[in-house]
C-alpha cells in the first residue's frame, strides 16, 4: 500500500486541517501573494509535518500522484501555469465545497470532464448541481479539533461562529442573527465580526474551548453546504440551533440534538428553552456528540477519501490517520472500523 504525493491548494483552512490528518505527502503551492490558495500551511492551524510548502514555480519538479482542485481558477488557469506536461496528465479530483450558484437547481457545474472525479461535501450539493458528464461522489465532512474541548455551557448565551457574515448577509443569515439577538443574548466569533461588536477571529487551536463555554451554538446560514461550525459544536457535545435548510435537517433532530426550523420565532423559543434548562441543554448536547462521532468521525472521513484516491489512481493506498499528538494510527485495508480516533 502506498503513501501518495498530492498537490492541494490552501482554500478552506478548517477543511485542510481535517484533510491533512490523512497520512499522505501533501504539497501546498506558495506565492508571495497568499490569495487564491497560495498561503501555504498558514499560522492558525497545527497541520502535520508531512504537509509541505513548495514555491509555486517549483511545483513542476514534484513527483506527484494526483492533483486536487477546489476553485474554477485552479482548474481552468492555475494548473496550466504550475504543472508540467506530464503532471497535466495526472489523475484529478475537483473538491466542490459550495452549493450551486447562481441558481439552486439549474446551475451547471463548471467542470464537465469524464476524466476528473467531482467530490461533493454533501448529498444535497450533488443532488442540486448539474454535474454534466463528470463522475461524482460524496465525502461528508469531518473536523479535527482539540479533543480536550468539551461542552461546559455555563455562559447563559448563545454563540455564532462565522466569518464576515455582514459581507454576505442573505446567505449567512446576518439579518436573522440581528433579529435573534434582540431577543436572546448571542455572541459571534469569526473574522471581521469585531466590526459589529463580535469577538473577532479566535485561532482555531483555541476556538472550541472558548465556544464550549456557551449554552448553545446558533447557525443562521440560509444557503451553504453544511456549516462546519455545526459539526464542531456537535462534536464537543453542544446543542445546536439552526435553520432547516440544505443538509442541516439530515444532521440535526428537532428537540433531540437541538432545534431546527425555518421559522425564526420557533428557533428563538428553542434558544430560550436552552437558556432556562441547562440540564436539558447538556442532554441534547450529549446526543448531538453521539451523532457527530458516528457520522463525521475522522476515520470515516479518511476511509472515504482514501477510497476516492484508489478510484482515481488505481493504487492501493495507506489508510492511516494522524491523531494530533505526533502519532499516526493505522487502519490497514479500507474496511469499516468502529474505533473512535481523537481528532
Amino acid at each position: 500500500m502506498e503513501r501518495l504525493k498530492i498537490l492541494l491548494w490552501h482554500v478552506h483552512g478548517s477543511y485542510l486541517n481535517s484533510l491533512s490528518r490523512i497520512e499522505h505527502d501533501w504539497y501546498l503551492p506558495v506565492k508571495a501573494d497568499p490569495r487564491d490558495g497560495y498561503g501555504g500551511r498558514g499560522p492558525t492551524f497545527d497541520v502535520p509535518d508531512y504537509v509541505h510548502e513548495v514555491p509555486a514555480e517549483e511545483v513542476k519538479n514534484l513527483d506527484l500522484d494526483l492533483v486536487i482542485f477546489q476553485t474554477p481558477k485552479q482548474y481552468f488557469e492555475d494548473q496550466y501555469e504550475l504543472l508540467s506536461p506530464a503532471q497535466l496528465r495526472l489523475p484529478k479530483i475537483y473538491l466542490e465545497h459550495n452549493t450551486p450558484k447562481p441558481h439552486p437547481t439549474d446551475s451547471q457545474h463548471p467542470v464537465d470532464d469524464p476524466n476528473t472525479l467531482l467530490v461533493h461535501v454533501t448529498h444535497f450539493n450533488r443532488l442540486m448541481w448539474d454535474n454534466g458528464r463528470t463522475p461524482t461522489t460524496v465525502i461528508e465532512h469531518s473536523v479535527a479539533i482539540d479533543p480536550a474541548a468539551r461542552y461546559q455551557g455555563h455562559l447563559e448565551k448563545g454563540i455564532m461562529v462565522i466569518n464576515g457574515p455582514q459581507k454576505r448577509p442573505r446567505i449567512a443569515g446576518y439579518d436573522i442573527y440581528l433579529q435573534a439577538r434582540e431577543q436572546v443574548p448571542i455572541d459571534v466569533a469569526g473574522m471581521m465580526t469585531e466590526e459589529f461588536g463580535g469577538l473577532g477571529d479566535i485561532p482555531y487551536r483555541h476556538l472550541h474551548r472558548r465556544v464550549a463555554e456557551y449554552r448553545f451554538l446558533f447557525s443562521p446560514m440560509r444557503y451553504t453546504s453544511l456549516p462546519l461550525a455545526v459539526i464542531e459544536g456537535m462534536t464537543i457535545g453542544m446543542p445546536v440551533v439552526a435553520l432547516a435548510t440544505t443538509e442541516v435537517p439530515t444532521v440535526l433532530e428537532n428537540g433531540v440534538t437541538g432545534f431546527v426550523s425555518c421559522d425564526v420565532d420557533e428557533l428563538v423559543d428553542g434558544m430560550r428553552f436552552l437558556l432556562a434548562n441547562p440540564a436539558e441543554a447538556r442532554r441534547m448536547g450529549e446526543r448531538a456528540r453521539a451523532v457527530a462521532l458516528d457520522r463525521f468521525s475522522i476515520q470515516r472521513f479518511a476511509r472515504d477519501w482514501n477510497k476516492a484516491f484508489e478510484r482515481v489512481t488505481g493504487k492501493k493506498v495507506l489508510n492511516r490517520v494522524y491523531n494530533g499528538d505526533g502519532v499516526v494510527k493505522s487502519y490497514g485495508p479500507l474496511t469499516p472500523v468502529l474505533e473512535e480516533v481523537a481528532a
